[in-house]
C-alpha cells in the first residue's frame, strides 16, 4: 500500500507581522502540514492568542468538512499550542488532534507502543524503512523532540528517513505530548532515563539518535551517559539555557529567582493573567514541568545548563544543525556547543543561512534541505 507522501515547500514566509504567530505558521506549512491558503487567511484575523485560538479551530473545522484530515489535525494542534497550563480545552483539543492524525494516516502502517517506564508509560511511533532486494535496511534512527513537542508533529520527517531505509522510532519523554497528558510524566532533563527504556524495549543498541529544539540539549544528556548511541545529530543548540541573557541580566535573574521568590512568583502570576507571550511562556513551563508555582518550574528549567549536560562525556559522531537567525536560541550557544564537544569522535557542524531559506528554529522555511543534510551525513559516518 503506497505511504503519504510530503514535499517540503522551500521559503519562510511573512505570514503574520508578530513571530509569535508567524513562526508557528511556518512550522506547520513548512513540515507539510498545512496549507498556506490556510495561513494567510488565518493570519489576517488574528492579533492576540484568544484570537489565534478561534482563527486555528475554524480552519480546523473547515479542513475536516472538506476531507483535508491531515490539515484539519494539525490545525487543531495549532489551537491548543497557546492554551494556558489551566485551560480544560488543552487535552481536548490534544484528543481532538490524535483522534484525526491517526485518521489520517490510517493507511501508513504506524506502528505504535507504550514503553513502561516510573510505573507509567512513554508513548512510541515507529514505522518501518524501506528494505533492499536482501530484504534489509539500514538501521535505526531514534528521533524526539523537545520541551513541548508531540511525536506526530514529526512524522514527515520520520516518513523522509523511513523512505531512505531506515526505521525510525520516535518517542515522547516526561513533560511531552501523551508522556505529560496521559501518562502523568512531568518533565525530567536526565533524558538518559527515558533513553534507557527505549533502547531496552526495542533491543537497540547501535542507534543514530536525533534531538530536535529542545530535544538538540536532551540528546546530549543521552549520549553522555549512554554508549548504545552511535550517532547524535542535534537540530537546534541550546547548550546552557542559563546563559541566553547578557552576564547582567544573568545575574539580576537568579538575584530574583533566588531571594525574592514570592515577588517573582507574583509577578509571573500577573504576567500570565495578562496575556501575552511572556504570560505564556511561563505558563507552559509550569505546565510541561507540572508544578504549582512559577518559581518551582524555573527549578527545573535552571538545570538545563552545561553542567547537567556533561558535553565533555559525548563520545559519539556529532552533527550539529542550527539556523544563523534563531529567533529562540542565541547564535552564540552554537559555537559554546562545539567546542565543549571535546572526546567525540568527530563534530560536523552546519549552519544554515536566510539564502538557503533554512536561517530558523530548526531550519523551519527549508526542512528538506535539513532532513537531506542529515541523511549525508549519516551515511558518511556509518
Amino acid at each position: 500500500m503506497k505511504k503519504t507522501e510530503f514535499k517540503f515547500p522551500v521559503g519562510y514566509h511573512d505570514f503574520h507581522k508578530d513571530q509569535v504567530f508567524n513562526y508557528q505558521m511556518n512550522r506547520w506549512y513548512s513540515m507539510g502540514y498545512a496549507r498556506m491558503e490556510d495561513m494567510k487567511e488565518a493570519a489576517t484575523n488574528i492579533e492576540n492568542f484568544a484570537d489565534w485560538k478561534r482563527e486555528m479551530l475554524k480552519q480546523a473545522e473547515k479542513a475536516a468538512s472538506d476531507d483535508r484530515m491531515i490539515n484539519a489535525a494539525f490545525y487543531y494542534r495549532a489551537a491548543e499550542f497557546y492554551l494556558l497550563y489551566n485551560d480544560p480545552e488543552k487535552e481536548t483539543l490534544y484528543d481532538k488532534f490524535s483522534e484525526l492524525f491517526y485518521q489520517a494516516f490510517a493507511d501508513d502502517e504506524i506502528e505504535r507502543f507504550k514503553v513502561p517506564f516510573e510505573d507509567s508509560f512513554l508513548p512510541i511511533m515507529k514505522i518501518t524503512g524501506e528494505t533492499n532486494k536482501a530484504g534489509e535496511n539500514k538501521g535505526t534512527i531514534v528521533l524526539h523532540g523537545g520541551f513541548d513537542s508531540f511525536i506526530e508533529e514529526f512524522y514527515s520527517w520520520m516518513r523522509y528517513f523511513a523512505d531512505h531505509g531506515y526505521d525510525v522510532v520516535a518517542f515522547e519523554g516526561p513533560g511531552q505530548g501523551a508522556a505529560r497528558k496521559k501518562h502523568g510524566l512531568p518533565f525530567n532533563w536526565q533524558w538518559e532515563k527515558p533513553t534507557a527504556a527505549i533502547l531496552d524495549y526495542f533491543h537497540l543498541d547501535d542507534v543514530t539518535w536525533l534531538g530536535i529544539s529542545m530535544g538538540g540539549w536532551l540528546c546530549f544528556r543521552a549520549a553522555a551517559f549512554e554508549p548504545r548511541i552511535k550517532r547524535v545529530i542535534a537540530s537546534g543548540i541550546a547548550y546552557d539555557y542559563m546563559k541566553f541573557p547578557n552576564y547582567f541580566a544573568q545575574q539580576l535573574g537568579k538575584l530574583f529567582f533566588h531571594h525574592f521568590r514570592n515577588y517573582s512568583n507574583k509577578v509571573s502570576l500577573k504576567q500570565i493573567e495578562k496575556g501575552g507571550v511572556d504570560g505564556w511562556s511561563i505558563s507552559n513551563l509550569m505546565y510541561i514541568t507540572d508544578k504549582k508555582t512559577p518559581m518551582e518550574a524555573f527549578d527545573v528549567a535552571e538545570q538545563l545548563n552545561a553542567e547537567n549536560l556533561h558535553s565533555e562525556m559525548v563520545k559519539q559522531d556529532v552533527l550539529i544543525l542550527t539556523g544563523r537567525e534563531d529567533h529562540f536560541i542565541p547564535f552564540k550557544m552554537h559555537n559554546m556547543q562545539v567546542k565543549a564537544l571535546i572526546n567525540a569522535i568527530s563534530v560536523t557542524d552546519r549552519v544554515f543561512t536566510q539564502k538557503e531559506q533554512a536561517q530558523n528554529h530548526c531550519q523551519v522555511g527549508n526542512i528538506g534541505l535539513a532532513l537531506g543534510t542529515m541523511l549525508k551525513w549519516i551515511e558518511s559516518v556509518v
